[in-house]
């Protein structure tokens, strides 16, 4: 089961990020001085939502604003897949494994990139266009991908760089394995070695994890 942003692909240096600069400056230009590794770090702790909301100050209604902005543009711009994910993602179908994507982007734009970068598109699924109380960290992803497949928690295994994905795995009793090849943050690399099953640095860590 795979993240999409900055698991699949580079999204938040290449989409995120640069749109919240770009609304930043438009609308609130005295949040427009954060910088990546801040953005990375709030999207972490406590996540981008609370960062739009509690840190930067974004009403309700603004949040919803910033929200159409970010889609709008995320649809102008296609996120570049990290070397090797590719040829991962190939030898994992072609060894009879199943990939199933869990992610907090809308499900257009995960198969639009998916196709864009030449990947094979992904069995299942799960993106932003679920009701709230069914997205990551809630696991009914995974057991829908459990029961589709009749697979038990111990033949999955998820892969994501954030909390909510290790969170979900940990409710269903999945293997957690984090994903740090997005950045080079010494906060977000504590936590996941501390704390998750498997830590990943690059994606030929994971390559080895998979198929050792």
């Amino acid at each position: 089961m795979l993240d999409h942003d900055d698991t699949v692909v580079d999204s938040t240096s290449e989409i995120h990020y640069p749109s919240f600069i770009a609304y930043a400056r438009k609308y609130h230009p005295e949040a427009a001085h954060y910088t990546l590794r801040e953005y990375f770090e709030y999207n972490f702790v406590p996540g981008v939502l609370e960062f739009f909301r509690d840190v930067v100050g974004l009403t309700e209604k603004e949040m919803k604003e910033e929200e159409l902005f970010w889609k709008a543009y995320a649809e102008q711009h296609v996120p570049t897949a990290y070397p090797g994910m590719k040829e991962l993602i190939a030898r994992f179908r072609d060894e009879g494994g199943k990939i199933c994507v869990v992610s907090h982007s809308f499900q257009s734009m995960i198969l639009r990139d998916y196709a864009e970068n030449g990947l094979p598109e992904p069995d299942m699924v799960f993106g932003w266009d679920l009701p709230r109380e069914k997205r990551k960290p809630d696991p009914y992803a995974l057991h829908v991908i459990m029961d589709e497949y009749g697979f038990s928690p111990s033949e999955l295994i998820v892969v994501d760089d954030l909390k909510p994905g290790y969170e979900m795995a940990r409710r269903a009793g999945v293997p957690f394995a984090a994903s740090g090849w997005a950045n080079d943050i010494p906060m977000i690399e504590e936590f996941m070695r501390k704390n998750c099953d498997y830590y990943c640095k690059t994606i030929g860590d994971l390559s080895k994890l998979l198929f050792s």
